[in-house]
């Protein structure tokens, strides 16, 4: 009798863990609500942006993340958006919602620039 109640949940655990699997992993299907993530990132190093230009469709997020052993503030020329000072490792995102061109800069190095592109 043990052994049978062994083999049933046993059988239970397994038919759950399947259950729970199938809509996981690399070839999963997305639900029609779902959208797949989308932007860019941008690392700042050298006293550069890098790519010094990235064009994205619009509802990305761009992720900013300074490699260098300074500080760097990324701000858009129209003021849309602007980083706190962002030391080694810090990160900065912002989601663009609308088309156009962003172009941006370090405030602290103003001679940094580059630019983003929203279609």
């Amino acid at each position: 009798m043990k052994r049978i109640k062994l083999m049933f949940g046993s059988a239970a655990i397994l038919a759950t863990a399947l259950a729970l699997s199938a809509g996981t992993g690399p070839n999963a299907a997305m639900s029609s609500g779902d959208k797949p993530a989308s932007g860019a990132e941008v690392k700042i190093d050298n006293f550069s942006f890098g790519p010094a230009s990235v064009t994205v469709p619009v509802g990305s997020t761009i992720t900013w993340t300074n490699h260098d052993d300074v500080p760097h503030v990324v701000a858009s020329d129209d003021k849309s958006f602007k980083s706190k000072a962002l030391d080694t490792d810090d990160r900065f995102s912002f989601t663009f919602t609308k088309p156009g061109t962003y172009e941006y800069f370090c405030a602290i190095h103003p001679k940094m620039t580059a630019k983003v592109v929203v279609q």
